[in-house]
C-alpha cells in the first residue's frame, strides 16, 4: 500500500491530519489510504487476551463517516483516496499498513484516552513502531497561542 497512510476515527484531530495528508500526498502526487478501526474488545480468556467480536453498524457507521471525511478532505485536490474500514486493534491496524507505506499520518489526539496527554496511545504506539516515517499533527485546540510579547490569543487554533 504505497502512498500515504492516515489514521480516521471521527475526531477533529484526525480531520486535521487527514486534511494534511491529503494536501500532502497531491503535493508528492501518490494515492492516500485512509483507515478507521473499529475497536475489538479485548478479554481476558483462560490465561490469554483474545479479541472479541466486533459491532457490524458500528463497523459500517465508521466506514461511512471516514467516507463522508475523505470526500471533505479531497475538495479543491486531485488525490485518489482509498478509505478502509476494518475491526481490530487501532494502533496495531495501522502499524500492519505502516509496512508498506511511504508515510503514516495520526492525529495527535483521537477519540479515547485522557485528553490532558499531548500525544495519545495510538500516536504515541505509531511514532515508535511504525514501518515507514509518521507524521504526528498536533491539535489544533491544545491551547492558547500566544500573540505579540507573550500576550494570550483567545483565538484558539
Amino acid at each position: 500500500m504505497a502512498g500515504i497512510v492516515v489514521g480516521v476515527d471521527g475526531s477533529a484531530d484526525s480531520d486535521v491530519a487527514l486534511e494534511w495528508a491529503v494536501a500532502e500526498a497531491e503535493r508528492w502526487k501518490v494515492p492516500v489510504t485512509a483507515i478507521t478501526v473499529a475497536p475489538r474488545m479485548v478479554t481476558i480468556g483462560a490465561g490469554a487476551p483474545m479479541l472479541g467480536p466486533v459491532d457490524q453498524e458500528m463497523l459500517q457507521a465508521m466506514g461511512e463517516a471516514a467516507r463522508a471525511a475523505a470526500e471533505k478532505a479531497a475538495v479543491g485536490h486531485e488525490v485518489p483516496i482509498n478509505v478502509r474500514a476494518i475491526a481490530g486493534v487501532p494502533a496495531e491496524e495501522l502499524l500492519n499498513a505502516s509496512v508498506d507505506a511511504d508515510m503514516l499520518v495520526v492525529g495527535s489526539r483521537g477519540h479515547g484516552g485522557f485528553a490532558r496527554l499531548l500525544l495519545g496511545s495510538v500516536s504515541s504506539q505509531c511514532v515508535h513502531h511504525a514501518g515507514c516515517p509518521v507524521v504526528v499533527i498536533p491539535s489544533r485546540h491544545r491551547g492558547r497561542q500566544r500573540g505579540p510579547a507573550g500576550a494570550e490569543d483567545p483565538t484558539p487554533r
